[in-house]
């Protein structure tokens, strides 16, 4: 598979995003390598933050100081073709299976981590939740923020087809401006180019112009009986699982209740709503956020 790499200079001088970058080589599942992004910042219990689209870890960069300093260790990958990681050029190269991979290789394979707390939005909750399903032995603990596991058995929201659309018929796709329409606050123009960074030119977009046609629609998608079987497991689990979605989130937010209904570690938990912040809350909440984890964490120690 052909990729491309990021030159470092785009990541130079990014506002609250001083972490040393740190990269590991994994599978590309095509006979070959790729190189991943990922800031490790702090010592401690494992937060693992996983990020969605068309996000990377700069969107953790407020919430990981507030991890370590409360004796955590934060460790947030960029997905391939996101961020610092590299980027498959073709949109037929990524794949949700794919995609769990490389996180699965990187996570336990490259960096060994366990007794992990996971926090998955967007598609963070996509692909951390097929992995805590898969690999149980090696997560401690869920938070579930504004995300989702579809199967294709319910039918998705109008507005999430709106925007997979818009991403697949955009000549020029705005990485930006969807990260901007799915907040509740103006982001600075330093901020917009940082989610702009990763991608030069419209040839590094291939994974943002990909991930929207990944989400299982229909329930013969190639992806829904893998998701399916997560259920089963997420049906069935008794760790501790926190539901911490915003108030704002129309994509996303019927999936909150369903959460805690369905996984019996929610049962007993009080599960944060986070007032006024839309789909990504850690731009919006990003010290609410962050200090619910902490909470969480501490109440179950």
């Amino acid at each position: 598979m052909r990729t491309l790499r990021t030159p470092d200079e785009r990541f130079d001088r990014l506002p609250d995003f001083g972490f040393a970058p740190r990269y590991a080589d994994v599978p590309d599942d095509d006979g070959g390598t790729l190189r991943m992004g990922y800031v490790d910042e702090g010592s401690g219990p494992v937060v693992l933050l996983l990020h969605g689209e068309p996000s990377w870890s700069f969107l953790y960069r407020r919430v990981i100081p507030i991890l370590t300093g409360a004796g955590l260790r934060a460790v947030a990958p960029d997905l391939v073709g996101f961020g610092r990681s590299d980027k498959p050029t073709e949109v037929a190269d990524h794949a949700y299976a794919r995609h769990v991979g490389w996180v699965r290789d990187l996570v336990f394979g490259a960096l060994d981590l366990r007794d992990v707390c996971v926090v998955g939005q967007d598609w963070g909750g996509l692909i951390g939740l097929r992995l805590v399903a898969e690999h149980p032995d090696r997560f401690a603990s869920v938070v579930a923020a504004n995300t989702g596991l579809p199967t294709g058995d319910a039918e998705m929201p109008a507005v999430w087809y709106r925007f997979r659309d818009s991403v697949a018929k955009s000549a020029v796709l705005d990485v930006s401006r969807y990260v901007q329409s799915g907040c509740t606050r103006t982001l600075a123009p330093e901020v917009l180019a940082g989610y702009d960074a990763p991608f030069p030119d419209e040839s590094f977009k291939a994974g943002p112009r990909a991930m929207p046609g990944l989400v299982p629609v229909r329930s013969n998608d190639p992806a829904s009986e893998a998701n399916r079987a997560a259920w089963r497991v997420l049906r069935e689990w008794r760790k501790p699982f926190l539901v911490a979605f915003s108030d704002r989130d129309p994509i996303t937010g019927p999936m909150a209740p369903a959460f805690a209904r369905l996984v019996p570690g929610a049962s007993g938990v009080t599960h944060p709503v986070i007032a006024g912040a839309g789909h990504f809350l850690q731009e919006d909440a990003p010290d609410r956020l962050a200090h619910e984890i902490v909470a969480f964490l501490r109440a179950i120690d």
